[in-house]
C-alpha cells in the first residue's frame, strides 16, 4: 500500500463535497448524497482517496478556506486528483475556475472525476471543463439578477423584503412581514412617549429594554439604533427599498399623525439635552416664555448668598433671558421667580370660564351632534379630492422623471412627500368615516379644563400651571419689562376677548361646523 502511494504515477485523490444553503437539514442531507456517490465511484474505479474535505459554503465569491487548503496540498505535491460531484461543485468564479485550470496546465492536476461530468486533461477536455466553470458562473449571475428582480416585485406588491424591523416578524409560510403581537403594543407606546416631547431618546431605548427589545448580544440599543425605530416610515404603512418609496400592506402599529409628531419632537431637537444636576433647585417655568426685546428664551437662575442679617446663606430664584441673540443686544432686566408667578397667574385667569357658561356650553355641545353628520360628509368629500389631486401629481411627478426634467434624488424626495400627505388624508378620512363625533370629547374636555383654571391657579402648584400655560398660549407667552403678556391659542383666543363665554358660541359655532372649512384651509 505504501509503494502505491509513494509512486509519483499513482493518482491520489481529494473528495471535496460542498453545499451553499442555509437550510441546515437541506444541507446535511445534500452533502450526505454526494458523499454517497462519490464513495460508490471511488470503490467502482478502484480510487485511492487522501482525504475527505466537505465544505458548507457558496463558491460565488474565491476565499473559501477548505478548497484553498485543498488546492494549496496539490501544489505542493500531496495529491494529483479531486473527486466531486460536478464541475459546479469545486467553482463557480472565474478566479477558483481558472486556478483549476492553471493547475492542470501545469500537470499538479492529473485528472478530475465526477458523477455526472466527463473530463481528461487534453484540449478538449479543458475547452469543455471551461465551459462547465462559464455555465456554474452564468447561473449564479442570472440567480442573482432574478432574485434582485423578484425583490423589486415583491416590494411593488407592497412587502418589504428583507429582515422585518422591531415589532414585526418574517413569517416564512407566506413570505410577508407580520406584527410581533408581543412586541408591537411597546413600540406603540415608545413613540407616545416621546411625541409628548418630556423623555430623551435614551430613555426610549431604556424604556424598549424594559419590554424585552434589545439587540442581539443583550444590551440596550443604542441611541442611534433607538431613533432609527422613531424615523422608520414602515411603522405606520410604507416603507423604501432600493432608492424607491413603496406603500405597504403590512399592517401598521402607529398613525402616520403620531408619527409625524414624534418628527416634529426630534426636529426641535437640534441636540441632547444636558444632564440634569439633582442638586440644583427646580425651574419650573423653563421653556415656556419668550424674550419680548430679543425673542430668545427665559431661563431660570439662582443665586447663593450670606445673609449678615441671619447669619445664614440665602438662595434667590429669579429669570432671565437668555441673551443668546448675537445680532440684538438685550437689556432686558431679570425678574425674581415670585413677582413672575404673580405675573403668569394674572394673566392665566383671564381665561377662566365661568361655571355657568360651562353648564350652558356641555347642554350646546349635546345639541349639535345633530349636525355632525352632515359636517364630517362636507370634511370627507374635501379630502377625497385632495387625494384626488395628489394622485394626479404623483402621475405629473413620474412622467417628469421619464422626461428627464427632474433627477432621481428629487423625484423620490418629492414621491415620499405626497405618498405621506396621501397617507394623511387617508386616516382622516377612515378616522372621520368612524368617529364622525369625535369632536365632543376633546370639546367637552377643553370646558372643564376652562372652568377648572381658578382652581389650579389657587392650588399653587407650579407644574399644573406650566402644563395649563401651555395648553392656553403655547409659544406666545413673552416677558418685557417684568410684565408676561401673550394672546391665548384656538378656542382660549375668544375666551381671553370675552371672559363671559359669550363670544365663544359664534367662534366655535361648535366644531361640526367648523369642521369642513377647517379641513379646506389646512389641506390648502
Amino acid at each position: 500500500m505504501n509503494t502505491l502511494v509513494n509512486n509519483p504515477y499513482f493518482e491520489k485523490f481529494f473528495l471535496y463535497a460542498r453545499k451553499s444553503t442555509d437550510d441546515d437539514v437541506r444541507q446535511v442531507m445534500s452533502i450526505e448524497a454526494q458523499l454517497t456517490e462519490l464513495h460508490e465511484l471511488a470503490k467502482r474505479e478502484n480510487l485511492q482517496v487522501m482525504d475527505e474535505l466537505i465544505e458548507k459554503q457558496s463558491a460565488k465569491i474565491p476565499g473559501r478556506p477548505i478548497f484553498n487548503r485543498m488546492l494549496d496540498s496539490i501544489d505542493k505535491g500531496m495529491a494529483n486528483g479531486i473527486l466531486s460531484w460536478h464541475p459546479d461543485r469545486l467553482a463557480r468564479n472565474s478566479v477558483d475556475g481558472g486556478r483549476i485550470i492553471y493547475l492542470i496546465d501545469t500537470g499538479k492536476i492529473s485528472t478530475l472525476k465526477f458523477n455526472t461530468f466527463w473530463f481528461e486533461p487534453t484540449p478538449q477536455g479543458k475547452f469543455m471543463l471551461s465551459i462547465s466553470f462559464s455555465q456554474s458562473k452564468y447561473y449564479v449571475d442570472s440567480l442573482s439578477e432574478n432574485t434582485r428582480r423578484g425583490l423589486r416585485q415583491k416590494a411593488r406588491n407592497g412587502y418589504l423584503p428583507g429582515r422585518a424591523p422591531f415589532g414585526y416578524l418574517n413569517d416564512s409560510r407566506t413570505k410577508t412581514i407580520v406584527l410581533n403581537k408581543k412586541i408591537s403594543p411597546a413600540i406603540k407606546e415608545a413613540f407616545e412617549l416621546y411625541s409628548n416631547g418630556n423623555i430623551q431618546i435614551k430613555e426610549v431605548s431604556g424604556f424598549l429594554k424594559t419590554k424585552g427589545i434589545i439587540t442581539s448580544n443583550n444590551k440596550q440599543l443604542c441611541i442611534d439604533e433607538a431613533k432609527k425605530i422613531l424615523t422608520n416610515p414602515f411603522y405606520f404603512g410604507m416603507f423604501k427599498y432600493g432608492g424607491e418609496v413603496y406603500e405597504g400592506r403590512h399592517d401598521p402599529i402607529i398613525t402616520k399623525k403620531l408619527f409625524d409628531n414624534v418628527q416634529e419632537v426630534l426636529n426641535q431637537r437640534n441636540k441632547p439635552w444636558a444632564k440634569k444636576n439633582q442638586d440644583h433647585p427646580i425651574k419650573p417655568y423653563n421653556g415656556i416664555i419668550r424674550c419680548g426685546e430679543c425673542g430668545m428664551g427665559i431661563t431660570g437662575d439662582y443665586k447663593t448668598k450670606f445673609c449678615k442679617t441671619t447669619k445664614s446663606y440665602v438662595t434667590y430664584h429669579y429669570y432671565r433671558c437668555t441673551k443668546k441673540n448675537k445680532t440684538i443686544s438685550c437689556f432686558q432686566p431679570h425678574i425674581s421667580e415670585s413677582d413672575l408667578d404673580l405675573e403668569l397667574t394674572s394673566h392665566i385667569k383671564k381665561y377662566s370660564l365661568s361655571k355657568d357658561w360651562a353648564e350652558s356650553m356641555y347642554k350646546m355641545v349635546d345639541d349639535n351632534l345633530k349636525n355632525s353628520a352632515q359636517s364630517s360628509f362636507e370634511a370627507i368629500s374635501i379630502k377625497r379630492k385632495d387625494l384626488e389631486q395628489i394622485d394626479i401629481k404623483l402621475k405629473l411627478l413620474l412622467d417628469s422623471y421619464l422626461d428627464q426634467l427632474i433627477d432621481r434624488d428629487d423625484f423620490q424626495e418629492k414621491k415620499f412627500q405626497l405618498m405621506s400627505k396621501k397617507k394623511t388624508l387617508e386616516e382622516q378620512i377612515l378616522s372621520l368615516k368612524r368617529n364622525q363625533n369625535n369632536w365632543v370629547e376633546p370639546m367637552k374636555k377643553w370646558i372643564f379644563e376652562a372652568s377648572e383654571v381658578d382652581q389650579i391657579v389657587s392650588s399653587k402648584d407650579k407644574e399644573q400651571i406650566k402644563v395649563l400655560a401651555s395648553k392656553i398660549f403655547g409659544s406666545n407667552l413673552v416677558l418685557e419689562n417684568k410684565t408676561v403678556r401673550g394672546d391665548g391659542i384656538n378656542a382660549w383666543s375668544a375666551l381671553g376677548a370675552d371672559p363671559t363665554g359669550r363670544s365663544l358660541v359664534g367662534v366655535l359655532g361648535f366644531e361640526p361646523r367648523a369642521s369642513a372649512s377647517q379641513t379646506q384651509r389646512s389641506t390648502n
